[in-house]
């Protein structure tokens, strides 16, 4: 490295030095930016050594993570709810914060995260900037805090503690007018941020409307960061935040090849859109630091992945949605493809209208736990520990013990020195013959790499692709029970569809064939994939006869169903002899909405 390059990059980036008696290297602490007219070579010799602050680096070694979402929505029913709802709603009958955080402790939880305003702004704390909060409710009389009793249980059970705060608030009178609103915001995740005590993440999604005066609501975001790096600043920052990235989906999914090192500009920053338009590139995007990224980048970050998922089908508490608790085959391939893929798994349990986490969930945690004791119980790799410098190609081998049986091996890589690996080959030796099992690209603080059972006496590891010397901290080989696959049901549709005929596209109008009384109607996107034309404001009707129609559903919404496209049913009240439906909707986009006659079901009363 030439002199001139050495100190443009100390000057560009938040450097310490790493020394031993033959190297010194420096360390890009969070963010670097790459130097005009540096070649690929170079560029991939500064990303190797960039490394999280020791907050991330805490953050990540949690690996699980739980979200609470609790709030007016769990006795509304709604997943969104509009900001008018009557706060005496707001009244669990056997609120036990102490239940949430020793049943997640139990299940091997690090953390919590409490939904302490949606987008409904109904505040779960007595906030001083509005009546739309527990204050204004039945619960103990107006004098209860949720936010103080799960904080007072955190600190009995050793649990870390964090708050989401929507910016999006369909409550607030100022919300659309932006300075008012950014003042007002500021004062709301100040009083979170003061009266609480330590707060270990403050999770913001970036959820954004229309206010009451149609202008849209523009955030400070800028004015946000700097209060919680003034009032917490030992604090991660998630999502629409510089610390913590969503992985791009709500299902549990992470990616198979997760940089932590990547491209992608933190959207909290102006420069965001422009940076990450020039590289063709987004949350959902699947390489996120690979060569081919590092070519056209400018500057990279340390921003890595987490993946947040409900335990249920929905994201609030509904109790048509006790029977469809995630099973633990489901729950373990979410783990194995979050955690397993250097990630850290943020699982939402919502607690229900007693203010308990349910039974129904409870029972699923304490499964989910024992599995994941018994899978992890006992690594047969002898002497995994300890760091292997590999070199671009370097093979290792390691002695398992006596007869072993494997079907899962977990690399880790020191990231406080780098994300370095880009490719890996495992093999085992069976019956003296060497057998390849798995390959990979990206390692990253822990990669699971699952496989057919095998009896085996050695494992071997290649690391066929690397940036620098990679440092391989962790080699280990379990056997993890393999769980049986459950088939799924529609249940949401009772009345089978050969009867029933697609009289027109849009609106979407079906002849059920037969008249019938119906409780409910549900919406499923095909796939469960998100797409641009896929429906999001709606109307619903029926009729008897195709031409006098009743309006039952007016000016609705599927809420949230970009992020989680899983069906949504929803209650109809006066559908009695009903032989034909209408579902008028439009996309996020504003446009008619495509929808197929396999994403729509009816619930008919018998």
């Amino acid at each position: 490295m030439n002199l001139k390059f050495l100190i443009r990059a100390i000057i560009l980036g938040s450097v310490f030095y790493f020394s031993s008696c033959v190297t010194q290297e420096e360390y890009y602490v969070k963010h670097l930016e790459f130097p005009e007219g540096i070649t690929i070579e170079q560029k991939v010799d500064m990303a190797s050594r960039l490394i999280p602050t020791p907050q991330q680096l805490e953050w990540q070694e949690m690996e699980l993570t739980a979200f609470l979402h609790f709030g007016i929505n769990t006795f509304t029913g709604r997943e969104w709810g509009d900001g008018k709802e009557d706060p005496a709603l707001f009244n669990p009958t056997e609120f036990d914060a102490e239940q949430w955080v020793r049943t997640l402790k139990e299940a091997g939880f690090r953390m919590v995260i409490l939904t302490a305003k949606h987008h409904d702004g109904f505040c779960l704390w007595p906030t001083k900037t509005t009546r739309h909060s527990v204050a204004s409710s039945a619960w103990k009389d107006g004098k209860g805090d949720v936010v103080k009793e799960l904080r007072n249980a955190c600190d009995k059970y050793g649990m870390k503690f964090g708050v989401y705060l929507s910016p999006w608030d369909r409550n607030a009178e100022c919300y659309g007018d932006s300075p008012a609103y950014n003042k007002f915001f500021i004062e709301q995740l100040t009083e979170l941020l003061t009266n609480y005590g330590e707060v270990h993440e403050v999770w913001f999604d970036g959820a954004n409307g229309e206010g009451p005066n149609g202008k849209k609501q523009v955030y400070d975001w800028d004015a946000f960061y700097s209060t919680i790096r003034t009032l917490q600043p030992n604090a991660v920052t998630a999502i629409m935040g510089d610390d913590v990235r969503w992985v791009g989906n709500e299902k549990g999914l992470g990616r198979d090849t997760e940089w932590s090192a990547t491209v992608l500009t933190p959207g909290v920053y102006a420069r965001a859109e422009e940076n990450n338009k020039a590289l063709g590139i987004n949350n959902m995007s699947k390489d996120l630091g690979g060569r081919d990224m590092l070519s056209k980048a400018k500057e990279l970050f340390w921003y890595p992945s987490e993946v947040d998922v409900s335990i249920r089908p929905g994201w609030f508490y509904h109790q048509n949605e006790d029977s469809k608790v995630k099973s633990l085959k489901h729950l373990t391939d979410i783990y194995f493809q979050s955690v397993g893929y250097n990630s850290v798994l943020l699982l939402n349990i919502p607690p229900d209208t007693r203010g308990r986490i349910n039974d129904a969930d409870v029972s699923r945690l304490k499964e989910f736990k024992a599995y994941l004791d018994e899978a992890f119980a006992e690594n047969k790799v002898v002497d995994g520990n300890g760091i292997w410098k590999a070199a671009h190609g370097e093979r290792k081998e390691y002695t398992l013990q006596n007869n072993s049986e494997i079907n899962v091996i977990m690399l880790q890589e020191d990231i406080t020195k780098g994300q370095r690996v880009e490719g890996v080959n495992i093999d085992v030796l069976t019956d003296g013959q060497w057998k390849n099992v798995a390959q990979g690209t990206t390692v990253g603080y822990k990669r699971m790499f699952r496989f057919p059972s095998v009896k085996a006496e050695k494992i071997s590891i290649t690391i066929t692709d690397s940036r620098n010397d990679a440092n391989v901290c962790n080699v280990a080989a379990y056997y993890a029970r393999p769980l049986e696959e459950e088939t799924g049901n529609h249940e949401w549709n009772t009345l089978p569809r050969n009867t029933w005929k697609v009289v027109s596209k849009s609106p979407f109008v079906v002849d059920l064939g037969t008249k019938v009384s119906l409780s409910a109607f549900t919406y499923a996107p095909y796939n469960a994939e998100a797409r641009p034309d896929m429906a999001f404001k709606y109307s619903f009707a029926v009729s008897e006869d195709g031409e006098n129609w009743k309006t039952l559903k007016k000016n609705s919404e599927f809420s949230n169903i970009m992020n989680n496209p899983i069906p949504q049913t929803v209650s109809l009240d006066g559908a009695k002899g009903v032989k034909f439906i209408r579902l008028d909707a439009v996309s996020v986009n504003g446009k008619p909405a495509v929808v197929n006659i396999n994403e729509i079901g009816v619930s008919v009363i018998k």
